[in-house]
Parts: structure tokens; sequence; C-alpha cells
């Protein structure tokens, strides 16, 4: 009979048991929306019309006042000031509310307690009151204006119908000509002839 080989059991190490760890939940993640810029809350136009002019709505709103004929710098300073608008956005995000607030300003400055000083058309001959016109008006005012000088013949008003640009008193030697002439032509003189010489007889 063969020999049985009885292997020894090798002793087994107990192992030290690990206490279960909690279950950690991930909350699932809501789907991430595309990246949108959030659109303005006024609509922007490219072209917006102030007192009968057209801007582009790119420019400022205090330098798109300024092109407005009549409304120089300090008007559109006190404009922007009275109606607590942004001086430096863009025109082209007023409302049409805005613009109509803005030409009723323009129009009508003593109801916005502007001063009387900044008004462009101050003691009317005919009534006497201060107003402030721009655009057509402020035209129409000038022509009107320019006649009524030339009918009571005043110097101003000599000046204007005969059509010259300087009608102050100030100098048109050098500035103020009219027409393609820009120097002084001199005459052209006769070329010098040498006597002739007597022959020897």
């Amino acid at each position: 009979m063969a020999e049985e080989v009885k292997q020894e059991a090798k002793p087994t190490i107990a192992q030290p048991i690990k206490p279960a760890q909690p279950e950690i939940k991930i909350a699932a993640q809501p789907a991430q929306a595309p990246n949108v810029e959030a659109a303005p809350q006024d609509e922007f136009r490219e072209l917006i019309r102030i007192a009968e002019k057209d801007i582009k709505g790119g420019v400022s709103v205090f330098m798109a006042l300024t092109k407005v004929k009549g409304c120089d710098f300090m008007m559109a300073n006190a404009v922007c000031n009275v109606l607590n608008l942004d001086r430096v956005a863009k025109c082209g995000y007023l409302t049409p509310e805005q613009v109509t607030k803005i030409e009723d300003v323009l129009k009508h400055p003593g109801k916005y307690e502007i001063p009387v000083w900044m008004l462009n058309h101050r003691k009317e001959l005919e009534t006497g009151t201060d107003k402030h016109l721009v655009a057509s008006d402020l035209r129409l005012q000038n022509e009107m204006d320019i006649r009524y000088l030339k009918r009571i013949r005043v110097y101003r008003g000599i000046r204007h119908s005969r059509g010259s640009k300087k009608v102050r008193g100030q100098h048109t030697r050098s500035t103020g000509r009219r027409g393609s002439t820009l120097g002084v032509i001199r005459k052209k003189e006769a070329p010098k002839v040498s006597p002739k010489k007597e022959g020897k007889n």
C-alpha cells in the first residue's frame, strides 16, 4: 500500500473584519444649458430719429443729442441730467417713450427748470418770450430774421442782400472771398528790346 502522505493543514490567520462603510449617494446633476448671452431688456435699433435727425444706434446718448440742430454740448448735458439718462450708453437702446421725452425737453425746456441763458432764441421781437428752437423750426426762424434785417435796411441786412459772408464788420481782404480767383494777376510786361547799334560808314 502506498504510503499516504498526510499534508499538514496550514493554520489560518484570522483577518480583521473591516467595518462596512456607508454608501454615498451622489445627486444627479441637471443637464447644463448652453452658454447663451442674456438678451438686453430693450431692443437695440441700428438707426434712431431724434428731432428730425437720423442718428446711428452705436453713438452714445450725449453725442447723439449734439448732432441735433439747435442742441449744443451744454443743452445735451442738461437734457441727460434732467431725464437721468446715462451719457455713455448707446442711443440705440432708447425706448420710443424716452425719445418723445427728449424731444419735449428740447422744445419746452422751461417746464424742466432749465436756465434761460441756455436757450438759443431769447426775447423774441413780437412776443418778448424766451424760446428754444431745434431742427426745422430753427432754420425757418433764421430765414425770417434775415428777411427782417433786409426789410429794415440795417447794415447787416444790406450785407446779407449783397450776398456777403461777412456781415459784422470783419476784414475781407484775405478771407470771405467768392469766385475762382485766388490771387492777384499781374500784367505781363513787354520784353525789353535793346537799341540797334549804328554801323560805321
